[in-house]
């Protein structure tokens, strides 16, 4: 097996016995990126040169010294282009600061490698929304990773990343890495700064790692979290070692299965697969029932007014006067904001700015967003609720397979439904993981299938626990790409 499609946890013993060496490490995922990824498109730039040079630095004493890490484009690492896959911040615009979370992993000893597609500005599921190309389906090529964070999903997925970094605003972690057979951790909203991550929607967005394994996702936790004097909506929790629980059984643990959520509308393969994995659970000695989260059929109405109300402000800065994109000609102030965000924005980009200014406008306020974050705290809720019974919430992943490049480019409706099942977890601001469940045979090709447990707010143990349990009482995470 090369390099690449290794683990963190086995790079990291063979490192420590001298086996490899960082650039070995890094030699092996370039390699791979040059011979797959101009079919995958994971990426939209790799600096080669400073890859290689911080490996012959690494310092492999640490953590995860000499591990290199591949960086969605919306999260600023020093020196590199940070494009948000958008024309926007194509032209001109190289970071000039690390964020919080690279900072914490050049100090845990990672390499950062890499800069991943997404769909523009992280508004979207499939990765189609790139300005610049879409990403492909390790799976089958034919079909999209998954999105925003498709290509962070893709490059791991197709082994030619280690590991990445991905932001998740309504399921951008958890959905593609379901639909490319990773694991994908959201943390509890604040457990990571968001210091650095271009902002989508303020109160929703959150980095997380993607992973081969649930215990590669625990080790990269790890060096993620912990209170930011530059980001006030961190938070100051204690940050517990992640990898504690895994290995532990989980005899007793309690998960609840929503009524809600194995409904009409779900691909009948994906409820046979998570169907499965609940009496695996069960059989582990998981104690599994049903519960409710009463206003699951409002997540999605929720989500659609409060994230593009907070994208319409925070991209507001974005009118080429201070960096990026600038139209040339202009005839005044105001021809030159219509004309620079015009070209600038692709058309799911302004499709969200105008209904989120829309429900921000006069009149429109108190009906539509005010109405939404009342809604936003009733399923919060039910979150409430379901936790004094149960310890972890199931559910699938996702209600669809990956789906063919441009089977839904003419009806955005659609895809906004495949966050059917992660957009709550964001909403309640809970920790969210997507392990692989199984395969399902579509069209003569394996397709992998997500199951989603969410946990209560800040126990990222008790949810790694009961993810890697799984993980590890099946093959799912180890079956390849052909």
């Amino acid at each position: 097996m090369s390099l690449a499609a290794q683990s963190i946890a086995s790079l990291r013993k063979q490192l420590l016995s001298k086996e490899i060496t960082p650039t070995d490490i890094v030699k092996d995922v370039l390699a791979s990126i040059e011979k797959q990824d101009p079919t995958l498109k994971a990426y939209l730039s790799v600096d080669a040169e400073r890859a290689l040079a911080d490996a012959a630095n690494a310092d492999i004493s640490k953590p995860l010294g000499g591990i290199p890490i591949g960086i969605k484009d919306n999260i600023n690492v020093k020196g590199a282009p940070c494009t948000c896959a958008s024309k926007f911040l194509a032209e001109n615009y190289t970071s000039p600061y690390n964020a919080t979370c690279v900072n914490q992993l050049h100090a845990a000893g990672a390499l950062t490698l890499g800069r991943l597609n997404m769909d523009e500005f992280a508004m979207g599921s499939s990765t189609e929304n790139s300005a610049f190309f879409a990403s492909r389906n390790p799976w089958d090529t034919e079909r999209v990773p998954g999105g925003s964070s498709g290509g962070s999903a893709s490059a791991v997925g197709g082994d030619i990343a280690i590991a990445a970094l991905g932001s998740d605003t309504g399921g951008s972690i958890r959905q593609p890495s379901a639909f490319c057979g990773c694991v994908g951790l959201k943390p509890t909203y604040g457990r990571v700064s968001r210091y650095g991550l271009v902002a989508f929607a303020s109160s929703l967005d959150q980095i997380g790692p993607i992973t081969k394994t649930v215990e590669d996702a625990a080790l990269v936790l790890n060096h993620l979290c912990g209170k930011d004097g530059r980001d006030s909506t961190s938070l100051d929790a204690t940050v517990p070692d992640f990898t504690t629980g895994l290995g532990q059984d989980i005899k007793g643990l309690r998960f609840g299965l929503p009524k809600e959520y194995l409904v009409d509308g779900v691909d009948a393969r994906i409820r046979s697969a998570v169907e499965t994995a609940i009496t695996h659970i069960q059989g582990l000695g998981g104690i599994v029932e049903e519960i409710s989260l009463p206003h699951t059929d409002v997540g999605i109405a929720t989500y659609y007014v409060i994230a593009p109300a907070e994208a319409s402000t925070n991209l507001s800065r974005f009118d080429g006067v201070r960096y990026g994109h600038r139209a040339e000609n202009t005839t005044d102030v105001l021809d030159h904001y219509l004309t620079t965000r015009a070209e600038g924005f692709g058309p799911e980009v302004k499709r969200r700015i105008l209904l989120g200014t829309y429900v921000l406008s006069s009149g429109y306020y108190d009906a539509y967003y005010v109405k939404a974050q009342k809604a936003r705290t009733l399923i919060r809720k039910d979150f409430d609720e379901a936790f004094k019974k149960v310890d972890i919430v199931l559910s699938p992943t996702t209600p669809e397979l990956p789906f063919k490049l441009g089977a839904h480019s003419d009806d955005p409706l659609s895809i906004y439904l495949a966050d059917l099942f992660t957009i709550p977890a964001n909403l309640a601001g809970l920790p969210g993981i997507s392990v692989p469940c199984g395969f399902v045979e579509d069209g003569g090709t394996a397709l992998p299938v997500g199951l989603q447990m969410v946990g209560r707010a800040l126990d990222e143990v008790t949810l790694l626990r009961a993810a890697h349990a799984y993980e590890q009482s099946t093959s799912w995470h180890l079956k390849k790409p052909r």
